[in-house]
């Protein structure tokens, strides 16, 4: 039986037409650089890949006949020179090469021979993989994650945890933390619990440094800037005192009971004197005395935080002092936060109470837990109160020019870091540090450190950067090291915080501008708003507002009710309470 065969040929130029590339001088499109889409490029290591340059012209894959090649090469040892001519020799050689120059044909022949070899050049050409399109500019540097490390762990070695409410870093490289240990809840058990507070050397977290023994518990510890070895402390039942670590773990001067705080001391700060021994401190009751330590019998100047704009001051109605905030470099001026979420900006050049307290305005709906200036910029500072963080400006009093979004948690504390001028951190009371970064993201924080699993309740950055101190409600602060790209600032970083500062200040004055000019329309419009007499007297009238404030408890107590049945029954559906806790907070924060 035959065998069936069929054999298709056809040649092999036949497959597709050879491509030839010509040159025209004519420009069909051109796209220059642009230095927007720099941010956007993305480096990424070369890749190779096969492609075919030319349709498939065959009906089926087929082998082609294969040529047989074969290389071979020829020596050319004169190079093209005539016989007469010796080309080792370099004036003859020389002689040549200008004698054919003058000649008329070689500028034709060379003319001639450009076209060709440009057309070879163009058809070997290849594209630079490795070519900057944009020319100028400097390489973006890689992103790296952000990260931390927990370096070391001070636990209260007393057998009854103390929690602990301030920290303090010595001015000596920060090789030293003083740790003040304080249970601030009224009429609380407190059976047990020793009145010590702790210095702690960095490298050691076995046993402190220096124990502190004073008869009363320390609220805070504060170390002077210019002597690491004075430090001055405000007690519970609100004296102040002297310590120096070189005479032991006694006070070396404390004030007395009668011309000191009526109650807790929150805050101390040293002063910038000439002298360095002066202080300041500021209390629960409302008041903001100076002291001077070589003499504690009693304070050389007293202010009161009276929220009313007058020359005569009630210790009364003044609101109490939860945290004071000092800048060096501006040695007259202080603010000082309330616990009930006013701040005070004073002015100690003026000689009555009215000149003194500049600025009220209202920050937080709660208690402020910290107040800090950003190093790099002074006029803009931090806010740390009920659930929120926000940063002011000096120049706008009305509102913060930027705030970041309501926690589930409350935050408890918060600081600027001293080496990168848009990093600030806060802790919250679910035990989390929460690291943001206004540059990078401003909707939630660049790094969130769950610490520890009870409340953090203080923080402190230290001067390099490097270390960041949380103090927990069991007694134990944490020594946390972060990463290099969280320590520096970029070399762009402050003129951009330099611009998003300006533009928000901006905006809110506009802002402002827009709401007092509608507040004066509504003004003229009704003449007697009822609002215009909650304030009669120095004192509250809440007449006007009763009913809407007895509506607002029967909504939260009724509230509280379905909560505590959905904890008996089990469920974990909680929308409703949160959706009212939200209701009530944002009703509070307009009125």
């Amino acid at each position: 039986m035959n065998q069936i065969e069929y054999r298709y040929k056809k040649d092999r130029k036949c497959f597709g037409q050879q491509v030839n590339f010509d040159d025209k001088e004519e420009v069909l499109f051109s796209e220059g650089s642009k230095h927007d889409l720099f941010k956007e490029y993305i480096y990424q290591n070369p890749v190779e890949r096969n492609t075919l340059h030319t349709k498939q012209m065959a009906f089926s894959i087929a082998n082609t006949e294969r040529a047989t090649y074969k290389h071979c090469g020829v020596t050319h040892n004169e190079g093209g020179w005539p016989k007469d001519i010796n080309m080792h020799d370099t004036e003859q050689t020389v002689r040549y090469k200008r004698k054919i120059e003058k000649d008329e044909s070689y500028i034709t022949q060379v003319m001639n021979l450009i076209k060709p070899v440009e057309h070879c050049i163009f058809q070997n050409n290849a594209v630079n993989i490795y070519e900057n399109y944009f020319e100028g500019l400097e390489p973006a540097p890689l992103l790296e994650p952000c990260k931390f490390r927990t370096l070391n762990v001070y636990k209260d070695p007393a057998r009854v945890k103390v929690p602990i409410t301030h920290l303090s870093w010595s001015p000596d490289g920060g090789m030293k933390l003083a740790v003040s240990h304080c249970d601030m809840k009224f009429q609380g058990v407190k059976e047990g619990q020793g009145p010590c507070s702790y210095i702690w050397e960095l490298e050691n977290p076995n046993e402190p440094f220096l124990s502190l023994e004073p008869k009363i518990p320390c609220v805070c510890l504060e170390y002077n800037q210019k002597d690491p070895t004075s430090l001055v402390s405000g007690m519970y039942n609100g004296q102040v005192a002297a310590w120096d670590t070189r005479h032991g773990k006694f006070p070396v001067m404390m004030s007395e009971r009668e011309t000191g705080h009526r109650e807790p001391v929150n805050s101390v700060l040293w002063n910038n004197s000439k002298s360095g021994t002066e202080f300041f401190s500021g209390g629960s009751d409302g008041q903001v005395l100076w002291w001077d330590t070589r003499k504690l019998s009693e304070p050389f100047d007293k202010l009161l935080m009276d929220p009313i704009r007058t020359d005569e001051q009630d210790l009364s109605r003044s609101y109490g002092v939860s945290i004071l905030e000092y800048e060096t470099t501006i040695p007259t001026r202080f603010m000082s936060g309330t616990e009930m979420g006013m701040l005070f900006s004073c002015n100690r050049k003026g000689k009555t109470p009215l000149e003194k307290i500049q600025i009220r305005m209202n920050c937080h709906l709660g208690p402020i837990h910290a107040i800090t200036r950003n190093p790099a910029f002074v006029k803009n500072f931090l806010t740390i109160g009920d659930w929120t963080a926000r940063i002011w400006s000096e120049d706008c009093r009305e509102s913060s020019i930027i705030w970041t979004k309501s926690n589930e948690a409350m935050l408890t504390g918060g600081a600027w870091s001293f080496t990168r001028v848009s990093l600030f951190f806060t802790t919250r009371m679910d035990g989390v540090l929460d690291c943001w970064d206004i540059l990078q993201q401003q909707n939630e924080p660049v790094l969130s450190i769950k610490v520890a699993d009870d409340p953090l309740l203080c923080l402190r950055t230290n001067d390099n950067g490097r270390f960041v101190s949380c103090g927990s409600k069991k007694g134990s602060a944490y020594l946390i090291e972060m990463s290099e790209n969280m320590t520096f600032s970029a070399k762009n970083d402050k003129p951009l915080l330099t611009a998003m500062f300006e533009r928000e200040n901006r905006r809110e004055k506009i802002l402002e501008a827009k709401f007092r000019e509608s507040k004066l329309k509504v003004k003229a419009n009704n003449p007697q708003d009822p609002n215009d007499n909650l304030l009669v007297s120095g004192k509250i009238n809440l007449e006007p507002i009763k009913g809407n404030i007895e509506q607002s408890e029967a909504e939260y107590m009724s509230a509280i009710d379905e909560e505590k049945k959905r904890r008996v029954m089990g469920d974990k559906d909680n929308s409703k309470f949160k959706d009212l806790v939200f209701k009530m907070r944002n009703y509070f924060e307009n009125f």
